[in-house]
């Protein structure tokens, strides 16, 4: 069987991957300018298939919702321009509340929950106890739903009349957002430093680092690198959850909305206190969705994590 050079070239550059041939004057072969062509073709039909579907998805829906029988009045109610434009300026407002609430607990959280982390995973029996009361902060509360947590401590300590112990309800709110992160964030760790194989804490310990040192040097960089996309995840519920500590009376998006509703009656700041959250989470979880991507392809890789 003859094999022709246009032949012998295709093969050459599909054995590599699909790279160009090694010398400068490569020239592709006509089937593979044929399936490249083919593919662009078949990735236009699959955007247009795409468009066209979201397209009619949206006009059914549309249909649907503007010929309900209580369309009219639900649109008076929750989709008022008039009232929109009156609350966005204070929800906005109230937003700065939240994102430095993010800010500051998470960094308290990331802290927090790497100490829980590291003592659940201490060894030998002397820490014993110090594990117990991990495991046991952990277990509480990741079990005790968040709002009765915020109003235990947003509105049971200062009840208390404790001398010295602060009753601003962002700074309660904080903590209470802080005990609750914490517990779940520990347990990424956690589980991320457990992932990491035994023979590089012993591979520490035989270059001459202690069991501090292995443990900060070598097995910490790992878990975290590997945790990255589920503490990014934690890291979008908290942002969210930041709104909650308006039970407390903190003046933040939810609030100034809460506050217009009450005067009006009309529901239309809860949208737009609402489509301003999701304006702000967005960002976050496509950056979550992008670090995990690029993780999955350096690990398919086979490269470092």
């Amino acid at each position: 069987m003859t094999v022709t050079k246009e032949e012998s070239g295709q093969e050459g550059a599909d054995g590599d991957g699909g790279r160009s041939g090694v010398g400068d004057d490569y020239v592709p072969s006509q089937r593979r300018l044929d399936r490249e062509r083919h593919k662009r073709a078949r990735a236009r039909r699959a955007t247009a298939i795409g468009a066209l579907s979201t397209l009619v998805t949206g006009v059914v829906l549309y249909l649907v919702v503007v010929n309900a029988p209580g369309w009219p009045r639900t649109k008076e109610t929750f989709f008022d321009l008039e009232y929109a434009r009156e609350a966005f300026p204070k929800v906005l407002e109230g937003l700065w509340l939240n994102v430095r609430l993010l800010l500051i607990c998470g960094a308290c959280v990331l802290v927090l929950g790497m100490l829980i982390a590291v003592a659940r995973t201490l060894r030998g029996p002397v820490f014993f106890p110090l594990r117990v009361l991990a495991a046991a902060y952990t277990d509480f509360f990741r079990g005790l739903p968040l709002i009765i947590n915020l109003m235990i401590v947003v509105l049971g300590v200062p009840a208390l009349r404790l001398q010295g112990v602060t009753v601003d309800p962002v700074l309660l709110g904080g903590t209470a957002l802080t005990l609750t992160y914490s517990a779940y964030v520990a347990e990424v760790f956690r589980a991320g430093i457990e992932s990491v194989h035994p023979s590089q804490r012993a591979a520490a310990r035989s270059l001459g680092l202690t069991n501090r040192q292995a443990l900060r040097h070598v097995v910490l960089p790992q878990a975290v690198r590997r945790q990255v996309p589920p503490l990014l995840n934690d890291l979008v519920s908290l942002q969210k959850d930041t709104g909650l500590v308006s039970i407390g009376g903190a003046v933040d998006a939810v609030r100034a909305a809460d506050i217009i509703v009450g005067r009006s009656l009309n529901y239309t700041p809860y949208i737009v206190a609402g489509l301003i959250f999701v304006a702000l989470t967005i960002p976050m979880t496509r950056f979550t969705d992008w670090v995990t991507a690029r993780m999955d392809r350096r690990r398919a890789q086979g490269g470092a994590l």
